[in-house]
């Protein structure tokens, strides 16, 4: 009896455990399936975060592309505007020169010149010179004769620069514009403070806005003008009191090459003489021809062009001396400088009789050449020296 009574009371203990550890291997496999879930869920999320991280580097690949052909574009915009812009003046100046010649009379276009197409020509020719005489100042008759001496100033900075006084105004200061690509002008209040060993000490030193290009700058009124660095033919004009940008031009057809052949630097070469601002440059049209321009320096316009015959192979420097441009030639690795062309924009001077002028007492090149019309003197820069020639004068004939 007592037997029965507990296996009666055994069976459902035994039917609750197994019923139990059926629950709990459930359990089990329960957890278990939610863990490879999870883990599966967390691989897929680092996978999915990985693409993110790979699709924004492939982003930020793509905007930089994108960036650098925007400017690209850019620059390319503006030179295909400058190229139309030379385009157009030389399409002006062309229609100007067909005006001048005979009209097609009969249909084998046989051109015939009448004599009033000739005096028509002649009469326009005249007004032109008129007003160029009027716009230049023709009161201006003295050429250049002769380089009487030399003075070596001092020796220092690289090897391209500039160095100069502004002929615009009764001051005494000297400018130094060191290298071929620079930002800073330095400024002196005498030639004794310039020259001293320790100058830079006593230097007054202007951050221009952008740096320059080359060594054609030139200052002028209390402004330096001068070619900006990275741009094509910009010009800028820079109030050196108040240090900021008083205006800007585009020389059109400048700055596609060099001015001349042994200074590649120098893109534009702007000049002063007695009538004012001028921009020297070449241009592939010409055959490598300099290219003369007289520049408005209060408005930054350009007032006339011309077509010089002086070529740029072999040149390193030019200056301009009352209307007239005097291009200097040397060899490649350095000799004795001379000035071998000669160009006068009103015709005033022959050319072709003018002998070949030689830079006294130097063997060397320059890698500028400025006149300073108030003092009447070249202020030159020579392998980093910083160099004043006098002049010799005599009336044009």
């Amino acid at each position: 009896m007592v037997v029965l009574q507990f296996q009666f009371l055994l069976v459902p203990f035994l039917t609750s455990i197994t019923g139990e550890a059926q629950y709990m291997m459930q359990d089990a496999a329960l957890l278990t399936y939610i863990d490879r879930r999870l883990l599966s869920l967390e691989k897929r999320m680092e996978k999915c975060n990985q693409d993110i991280l790979d699709y924004v580097e492939e982003f930020r690949d793509f905007s930089k592309v994108v960036l650098s052909r925007l400017a690209g574009l850019n620059n390319y915009k503006a030179e295909v505007k400058s190229a139309v812009e030379s385009l157009l003046t030389r399409v002006e100046r062309a229609q100007r020169d067909i005006d001048y010649f005979g009209s097609v009379t009969d249909s084998n276009t046989c051109i015939q010149v009448h004599e009033d197409l000739v005096k028509q020509q002649l009469f326009e020719e005249a007004e032109k010179k008129k007003k160029l005489k009027l716009m230049l100042n023709a009161s201006c008759d003295n050429m250049l004769a002769g380089i009487k001496s030399l003075k070596i100033v001092k020796k220092t900075g690289d090897k391209h620069g500039s160095w100069m006084k502004d002929p615009g105004k009764k001051h005494t200061k000297i400018y130094l514009l060191n290298g071929s690509v620079n930002d800073v002008i330095l400024e002196f209040a005498n030639i004794m403070t310039f020259v001293e060993s320790n100058h830079t000490l006593k230097a007054r030193r202007v951050t221009l806005p952008f740096p320059w290009e080359g060594t054609g700058h030139i200052i002028y009124q209390g402004f330096l003008f001068y070619h900006r660095y990275g741009s094509l033919n910009e010009i800028i004009k820079f109030n050196i009191q108040k240090r900021n940008t008083a205006d800007q031009m585009l020389l059109p057809g400048a700055g596609r090459i060099p001015a001349y052949q042994l200074s590649p630097s120098t893109k534009i070469d702007l000049a002063v003489d007695e009538q004012g601002l001028w921009a020297i440059h070449a241009e592939p049209e010409t055959g490598g021809n300099l290219v003369l321009t007289k520049i408005n320096h209060m408005t930054m316009a350009a007032e006339h062009t011309w077509d010089t015959p002086c070529n740029s192979k072999g040149a390193e420097a030019a200056f301009m001396v009352c209307n007239t441009l005097y291009v200097v030639y040397n060899l490649p690795s350095g000799g004795t400088s001379r000035i071998q062309c000669v160009y006068d924009v009103l015709d005033a001077v022959n050319t072709h009789e003018i002998p070949a002028l030689h830079f006294p007492k130097r063997q060397g090149s320059h890698s500028t050449i400025h006149y300073n019309p108030k003092e009447k003197q070249l202020f030159a820069w020579g392998d980093g020296a910083q160099i004043i020639y006098k002049l010799h004068t005599k009336q044009k004939v």
